[in-house]
């Protein structure tokens, strides 16, 4: 399974999921993990990306937000403890774990 991490550099919250999607790799070794740079507004519209961080799944959105537009933003998670930057580990784990339920 492959996970795409999007982002871009002014969004200080996609080094937290990098590290946490790290730890899930260490766990999981069928994940693969990329990182993908989004730049510029062009390219955050091509991508679809809603933005930053925002996580892919075999390139399905991992935490879709459809009625966001397409641009250069921070995202926001609704966690246990409000509403923070990047989703907790537990949040990812349990989403990566739907995803692979949805496959099959």
């Amino acid at each position: 399974m492959e996970i795409t991490l999007q982002y871009f550099d002014g969004c200080p919250s996609w080094e937290t999921v990098a590290e946490r999607l790290a730890a899930i790799a260490t766990e999981r070794p069928d994940l693969t993990v990329h990182r993908q740079l989004v730049a510029t507004q062009i390219d955050a519209e091509e991508l679809g990306f809603h933005g930053s961080p925002s996580l892919l799944i075999d390139g399905v959105p991992l935490f879709p937000t459809p009625d966001s537009p397409p641009g250069l933003s921070c995202r926001i998670y609704l966690t246990p403890d409000g509403f923070v930057g990047s989703p907790t580990l537990e949040q990812l784990r349990d989403a990566i774990a739907t995803a692979e339920s949805m496959r099959r």
